[in-house]
């Protein structure tokens, strides 16, 4: 089976491609990149106007699925991702049970192969059911098709687990995700602490309960030359931390969310549960110092940390209502506002979407190389288009942008050569 996508500008950061081509798709991978290609009966598809890049990559999503599937599942999760241009996802572990054996990795991954509209990459846990006393038994979850580990939603608290941890997943090199946290300081807040939260009357998390674990952490990666990655960094604390620690040498890496280098603390005024997410939406210092480590190559990928909730979990009062908003299909609008905003270039934002979190997940996704599986997104990065509840492909609904009008989307996704949506 032959498909010519042709005329469009081909953006491929891996391959420091930057161009109007076509590309030539065999059997679900790419066969050639080139001007004018005579593809005899290929399948055309005209992309004239449009961007063409890699498959996008999601390194940070929960799927819900086993167990929590009235939020989310593997399919709804996928057709989203899809929808929003993305062809990999990698699901963190919180599941019911936890993604901490192999019966529970085979199951997301058959499921996800069977009928998803994506790749899915399981993260497994760090420790046995999130507990923080045990550790899992990585060596296997990673022979079973984890691409790394993770506690996400829960910091590990015990330092000496993390030490273990970041020892036992180095002697396969894979990455500990961090979700970077003092419990201790965190103490029950419900929004950034702040200047809003008094206001509000609302019980405020300080930024030092992000930076002191993330130092933490990345002491640890320095101490034992292991591989880490901080999730959803949200301070300039923990920005310049990792800066600095990449100048040193220290194997870490990192990611930011498109809403904490777009939304403030400002946006929980009227106490909108949608603003709520963990790390909290932080001060417009905060969100300046994450786009700037975006910027400078500080921060290596974006990633939604895409969560979604029933409506009667958000629908309550602010203090009590669960963290995370769904991200997939917003994701690419987003960031392609900062290239809008000159704050990245487009080969930079792509590849903050595609080669760098293939890279940190050490998986073959990412390029358009010859040989390389089809997975591409066929982006109009002009097209405007409103958030509309009805019409998102996620199963929850609980994200901050409904009823705003968004520039840029994808308007074909294919996953392997197959096309898994396409805008009308």
């Amino acid at each position: 089976m032959k498909i010519l996508v042709k005329s469009g500008r081909v953006v491929d950061p891996k391959n420091a491609i930057d161009e109007k081509l076509d590309v030539l798709i065999v059997d679900g991978k790419i066969a050639e990149v080139a001007s004018n290609i005579d593809a005899g009966d290929a399948e055309i598809i005209n992309a004239a106007g449009l961007l063409v890049t890699p498959g996008l990559i999601d390194m940070h999503v929960h799927l819900r699925d086993p167990g929590l599937e009235y939020k989310e599942d593997i399919i709804t999760g996928t057709k989203a991702a899809a929808a929003g241009g993305v062809t990999s996802v990698a699901c963190m572990p919180n599941t019911k049970p936890v993604i901490d054996n192999l019966a529970v990795v085979r199951y997301v991954i058959a499921k996800a192969r069977e009928q998803g509209s994506a790749n899915v990459f399981p993260i497994a846990s760090v420790t046995q059911g999130m507990k923080g006393d045990l550790l899992s038994e990585m060596g296997e979850l990673k022979e079973g098709g984890c691409v790394g580990f993770s506690d996400d939603g829960l910091p590990v608290k015990d330092g000496e687990m993390m030490r273990r941890a970041l020892e036992y997943a180095n002697t396969f090199d894979a990455p500990i995700f961090s979700h970077a946290e003092d419990l201790s300081l965190v103490a029950g807040g419900a929004m950034n602490e702040g200047p809003v939260s008094t206001e509000l009357g609302l019980k405020g998390i300080p930024w030092v309960a992000e930076d002191a674990a993330t130092a933490r952490d990345i002491m640890l990666a320095e101490f034992t030359a292991a591989r880490l990655h901080v999730c959803h960094v949200s301070t300039r604390g923990s920005v310049e931390l990792v800066r600095q620690a990449k100048a040193r040498g220290v194997r870490v890496t990192c990611e930011a969310t498109p809403h904490h280098f777009t939304l403030t603390d400002e946006a929980v005024r009227g106490y909108d549960t949608n603003a709520k997410m963990n790390p909290p939406l932080r001060s417009q210092q905060d969100v300046d110092a994450v786009r700037e480590g975006l910027k400078d190559g500080t921060i290596d990928a974006i990633a939604t940390d895409h969560a979604p909730h029933h409506h009667d979990e958000k629908n309550v009062e602010f203090a009590i209502a669960l963290n995370g908003i769904i991200g997939l299909e917003t994701l690419l609008p987003l960031t392609l506002k900062l290239v809008g905003e000159k704050v990245l270039t487009l080969s930079q934002a792509v590849a903050l979407m595609t080669c760098n979190p293939a890279a940190i997940l050490g998986i073959d996704r990412g390029s358009l190389a010859v040989g390389c599986v089809a997975d591409m997104t066929l982006i109009n990065p002009n097209r405007e288009w409103t958030v509309e509840a009805s019409e998102l492909q996620s199963k929850s609904k609980n994200s901050p942008w409904i009823g705003t009008t968004m520039k840029g989307c994808a308007v074909r996704t294919l996953l392997a050569g197959k096309t898994v949506f396409e805008r009308s």
